[in-house]
C-alpha cells in the first residue's frame, strides 16, 4: 500500500468513525461519553484530511485552489488511489 493510500485510508477510517458515533447520537443524545467520542473522531478526521491535503492535494472543492492554483481537476482524483 502506498503511502496516498495510507492517509486516505486514514480519512477515510475516520471519516466512517465520526458518521457511525452521529448515528448512535441520533437516538442516545443525552450520552456524554459518546458525545466526547463524536468530538474527539471528529478532531482526528480532520486532521487525517489536513495531512492528505498537504501531501495529495484537495479532498473536496472548498479544499481547492489553497495555493493559488485550481488543483481539484489532477489526477488521479482522491478515490481513484
Amino acid at each position: 500500500m502506498t503511502e496516498k493510500q495510507k492517509a486516505m485510508r486514514d480519512v477515510q477510517e475516520r471519516g466512517f468513525a465520526a458518521f457511525d458515533a452521529s448515528l448512535y447520537l441520533d437516538s442516545h443524545p443525552d450520552d456524554e461519553a459518546a458525545v466526547q467520542y463524536f468530538r474527539t473522531v471528529c478532531k482526528k478526521h480532520q486532521q487525517a484530511q489536513d495531512i492528505y491535503q498537504k501531501h495529495f492535494g484537495p479532498l473536496t472543492r472548498q479544499n481547492a485552489g489553497a495555493e493559488g492554483r485550481w488543483n481539484w481537476v489532477d489526477d488521479p482524483w482522491p478515490w481513484e488511489v
